[in-house]
């Protein structure tokens, strides 16, 4: 009841410390995962932050060529000697006019260029009309035809844009600029040679404009030297302004900056500009599904399923994941799941000390198994004790009663008696000296080797005491010869070997009484680092269940001893651990099936 009262308690301890540790493991790996899941997020985030980057990046050049466009470009041809201002006035007679640049340079991701007039009327330069064109005796060059492609784009985009709308979708007029700077103007002179080729000149004066400075005010008015003749500008250097006021470019000219819209289905860059007193939209319609492949192959390595989608209306001032350059909404997709991080620092720290505790359970577990088991033990090696003690020491009450008072008148009969406590006594001594010794190895006591004798001085000496507790069970032991001994010298302690021996013969004496072969064999061979001393009998032998705690002490109890030979169960535990201290070990010979055979195995001496 006592045990089960421990054994209770431990485990009502042990559950409560795992589930503990259950609880504090459940949470630290929600913990963990709640961090692995924020450092996953912060790690998409900063991929679609670099994705947005990169496609502002991407569209940074498009949306600054498109800005620093003059506005006489949006007409499909532009006299060439005329003021900056007066570009949209009535071509006179005999005046030279030039091709618009986006007539000849097709622009990337621009599908169709136009421009709205105050009437209403939707053009675009791409599509001249055939009161647009030059007259002959001016076109020097080849004829200049419409793309088809622009001429059906064009027909679709005034089927589709209602001017008004589009007028509407675009800032209010601004406010009226400021004063602008003063433009000296020299004497006029005649075009020089380097001012001959003007289609040339307006083409590197379009790439100087899609440079990424915002001293744009500059490069706008510097134009006016090659459509003016004889005019000499001189334009202050420091002039800068920001992309989100108007921009007075010349005197009756004021032009806002581009605005990104979407009309329909359709991807726009419109701006609103005021000359000479007319309104006018100008702007460009851009290849949707071309930009949107390109911009999504440059993040495909950081968003692979990622999609870009329009924002209109609300999307815009919602906010969100939105470029500043166009109206469009990144979807980055998913954030990825993890595939497995391995051990953490958490999952480590968890696996670590669910071991110790495994460990340190089992550990308990152990101790209180061991400490159950030797107490019950001793309990049986006390009650076994007990019994054996109980059967001499009543025997020489008895006896020594009968001799004392002279109730056994006889001679024979008194020698037997006599005899009978000689032999209670021998036991009584052979069970004493056995604790003794088991205990004096339990303190720490081990016998050790102390002189160099011969396997035949060691039998020699043993063989009186053996023959005689052979022959007291009434069993014959067989030792072999002296001159058939080995020659083999052994370091021991003869009195330890000689203890050995004697359990061995005793146990066979006790166990093999009433078998019908009753000899008890003593074999005796040499190895090459050992002697082998074999004692066998042919009693009913070892059963096998009984092979794990052979050796182990205390495991007969009083019911057994009762029902089984004489003994305590500590011959054979105390003969291991004496051969064991001596270098050697003892062994049961387990292929023997006719009764029981034990080796005990000691070291040669060097």
């Amino acid at each position: 009841m006592k045990h089960r009262l421990h054994i209770m308690v431990t485990a009502l301890c042990l559950a409560v410390i795992l589930a503990a540790m259950a609880w504090v493991t459940v949470a630290a790996l929600r913990l963990d995962r709640l961090q692995a899941g924020a450092q996953e997020r912060a790690a998409f985030e900063e991929k679609v932050r670099l994705a947005l980057w990169r496609m502002e990046t991407a569209l940074a050049p498009l949306l600054a060529r498109e800005s620093a466009r003059p506005y006489f470009v949006y007409s499909a041809f532009c006299p060439a000697e005329r003021a900056y201002n007066r570009m949209f006035e009535e071509i006179e007679r005999g005046e030279v006019l030039v091709p618009s640049p986006l007539l000849t340079e097709p622009s990337p991701y621009v599908l169709l260029h136009f421009q709205v007039g105050p009437d209403g009327t939707l053009t675009s330069p791409q599509v001249p009309g055939t009161d647009e064109a030059p007259p002959p005796a001016q076109a020097k060059r080849k004829p200049i035809r419409a793309d088809p492609a622009c001429a059906r784009r064009l027909i679709a985009l005034r089927a589709e844009i209602v001017p008004s709308a589009l007028f509407a979708a675009l800032p209010a007029r601004p406010r009226p600029p400021r004063a602008a700077q003063p433009v000296a103007q020299s004497q006029s002179r005649p075009l020089g040679p380097a001012q001959a080729d003007v289609p040339q000149q307006i083409a590197r004066m379009e790439a100087r404009e899609s440079a990424k400075n915002l001293n744009e005010w500059n490069a706008r008015v510097g134009q006016q030297a090659v459509f003016q003749k004889g005019v000499n500008l001189s334009v202050p250097q420091t002039v800068r302004q920001r992309p989100d006021t108007p921009r007075a470019v010349s005197s009756g000219v004021e032009e806002e900056a581009m605005k990104a819209l979407w009309l329909e289905d359709r991807l726009l860059l419109a701006r609103r500009i005021a000359v000479s007193g007319g309104e006018y939209a100008q702007g460009c319609w851009l290849d949707w599904p071309a930009l949107k492949h390109d911009l999504l192959e440059k993040i495909r390595d950081l968003l692979p399923s990622a999609d870009l989608r329009p924002a209109r209306g609300e999307a815009v001032n919602a906010g969100g994941r939105l470029l500043a350059a166009l109206p469009l909404r990144l979807v980055p997709g998913e954030v990825p799941a993890s595939a497995g991080r391995g051990l953490t620092p958490i999952r480590t720290a968890l696996i670590v000390a669910w071991c110790c505790l495994v460990l340190t359970a089992g550990a308990v577990t152990g101790v209180l198994a061991g400490v159950i088991s030797l107490s019950e033990r001793r309990a049986a090696f006390t009650s076994a004790v007990t019994h054996e003690l109980r059967t001499p020491l009543a025997t020489f009450r008895m006896y020594t009663e009968m001799l004392t008072e002279g109730m056994i008148p006889e001679e024979g009969k008194r020698r037997e008696y006599v005899a009978t406590l000689h032999a209670e006594a021998l036991r009584l001594s052979h069970l004493v000296e056995n604790v003794l010794a088991y205990a004096r190895l339990e303190r720490g006591r081990a016998t050790r080797p102390t002189e160099i004798v011969g396997v035949d001085a060691i039998l020699g000496r043993a063989a009186d005491r053996l023959r005689q507790r052979a022959a007291g069970a009434g069993l014959t032991l067989l030792l072999p010869e002296p001159a058939g001994l080995p020659a083999a010298r052994l370091r021991a302690d003869v009195s330890a070997v000689e203890q050995v021996l004697f359990n061995l013969v005793d146990n066979a004496c006790k166990y093999a009484a009433n078998a019908k072969d009753r000899r008890v064999h003593v074999e005796v061979t040499a190895a090459a680092r050992a002697v082998v001393i074999r004692v066998r009998d042919h009693g009913p032998g070892i059963a096998r269940g009984d092979w794990r705690h052979l050796f182990q002490p205390f495991r007969k109890s009083a019911e057994r001893a009762a029902s089984t030979a004489p003994g305590v169960g500590l011959g054979l535990a105390l003969s291991r651990r004496l051969a064991r201290a001596l270098g050697g070990d003892l062994r049961l010979c387990r292929g023997v099936s006719d009764g029981a055979c034990f080796e005990l195995a000691l070291p040669r001496a060097s």
